[in-house]
């Protein structure tokens, strides 16, 4: 599971409660077994006691030798297994053979309305032990039954029980965490499958977000889908609009380029001057809102190694004199994310420049890599001429900045691929090239085919 997943959070947030629940029931647990056997010691006292008055009557007298309760504990010295027989004033009449070299425990207090009383004491061992005592009249002579039961030994198996109960927990808590983990993957499978589902639209394999997903997700679908339709109509109408704007301008253009070629003088060829300017200005920004719109389009891919060969093919005819080396990646060439046209006009003007500067070779690369996660295209074109310096490096991306007037061209080649790159959100870098002359480097989002 991937840091910072809700699959991931899910686990972490099911793992601590699951820690916190179990070890709560096992401590539970451990207090519930520990009151039951507390109880069924109080129990057990009881039937001894019991068992020490009803042997008294038949022996007739509590002095009699052989007394003894039924808990064979109670013949085991230091075992906190105790019981004696006093008189009302304390004296002591008979007692069990555990008890012989100490003194029974003793605890205050008023006995109840049914003569008895009970409480916790420690005997000479240092031994924690219940003691239950008894007033009872045999005959016309009170006598005091006291009995004690070990409750160290309680405490004993209590936290034997407590430490069973945690590894027997503490695996359930593994297997339920396991669970937990299987259930939140397969629970968010349906979200990786939208998350699929969007990615393909968003290279261009479809239109449309297709699949079935629980209903939950059902109207997310629905609302990209629907998002992906406005999106669409939205630049269907932007580009509606730009061609209208473009037909808008180009008839007055035309008839003000008309009246002022009929003219020789001076305001006629200021009025030319700045209509040729005017044209120029809204090709310029029609290009460029066309370009917006064409790079606002979702699901668009384009055949990078197709588009190179192409434009290898046709540079070549071009500038027959000069020799074009091209080299692809050998496990495949990635897809363009976007317009073919955009990508033909990117790479042509850059390919064209270079032709037009070098000697006699260009060499093209184009290579594949990724950045933070995201597939990228990388295209490399070098030539031999006679390079620039940083200070040109820099001027010549400014739009309209041309370095040789000789040279054909208007200076705008390298400005539309710049702002092409910034829509697609790639990067264009110059530098200087292994073979003297100018190297740039062109990398684009790319997508699978």
């Amino acid at each position: 599971m991937k840091k910072g997943s809700i699959a991931t959070r899910l686990f972490w947030l099911s793992l601590a409660w699951l820690v916190v629940a179990l070890i709560a029931t096992a401590f539970l647990l451990a207090a519930l077994y520990s009151r039951a056997l507390d109880r069924s010691l109080s129990e057990a006292l009881n039937f001894n006691l019991e068992t020490l008055v009803a042997r008294t009557l038949e022996n007739g007298a509590p002095e009699a030798p052989g007394l003894s309760a039924a808990d064979p504990r109670f013949t085991r010295p230091a075992s906190g297994w105790y019981w004696q027989i006093t008189d009302e004033v304390g004296l002591p009449l008979n007692l069990s053979n555990s008890l012989l070299g100490s003194v029974m425990p003793k605890i205050s207090g008023p006995f109840s309305d049914k003569n008895a009383r009970t409480g916790i004491a420690v005997d000479d061992f240092d031994t924690r032990v219940r003691l239950i005592e008894r007033k009872v009249t045999i005959g016309d002579q009170e006598l005091i039954y006291s009995v004690t039961g070990n409750l160290d030994e309680i405490a004993t198996l209590t936290g034997q029980f407590r430490g069973q109960a945690l590894v027997v927990l503490g695996a359930v808590g593994a297997m339920l965490a396991i669970m937990s983990a299987i259930v939140a993957r397969v629970a968010l499978r349906p979200v990786q499958k939208l998350s699929k589902a969007i990615e393909n639209v968003r290279a261009g394999g479809t239109r449309r977000v297709e699949g079935e997903f629980p209903s939950e997700l059902v109207p997310l679908a629905d609302e990209l889908n629907e998002l992906l339709r406005a999106n669409t109509e939205i630049v269907e109408r932007a580009k509606n609009q730009v061609g209208n704007l473009a037909h808008g301008l180009k008839t007055p253009l035309a008839v003000l380029r008309n009246e002022a070629a009929g003219r020789k003088d001076g305001f006629a060829g200021v009025v030319r001057t700045e209509v040729e300017k005017m044209n120029s200005q809204v090709k310029t920004y029609l290009d460029r809102a066309q370009m917006s719109a064409r790079t606002a389009v979702i699901g668009h891919k384009a055949d990078t190694q197709a588009v190179v060969e192409r434009l290898v093919r046709v540079m070549g005819k071009i500038h027959s004199d000069r020799d074009i080396g091209l080299e692809l990646p050998a496990d495949g060439t990635p897809w363009f994310r976007g317009e073919e046209a955009d990508l033909e006009e990117m790479v042509g003007n850059l390919l064209d420049n270079a032709c037009k500067w070098s000697r006699s070779a260009v060499g093209i690369v184009v290579e594949k890599t990724e950045i933070s996660g995201q597939k990228k295209v990388v295209i490399s074109i070098d030539d031999d001429g006679r390079g620039l310096n940083e200070t040109e490096m820099r001027a010549v991306l400014r739009r309209g900045v041309r370095l040789d007037e000789k040279t054909p061209g208007s200076g705008l080649g390298l400005d539309i691929v710049k702002e092409l790159v910034d829509i697609y959100g790639g990067s264009l870098s110059l530098h200087p090239s292994a073979s003297g002359g100018l190297g740039v480097r062109l990398v684009l989002p790319a997508v699978s085919a």
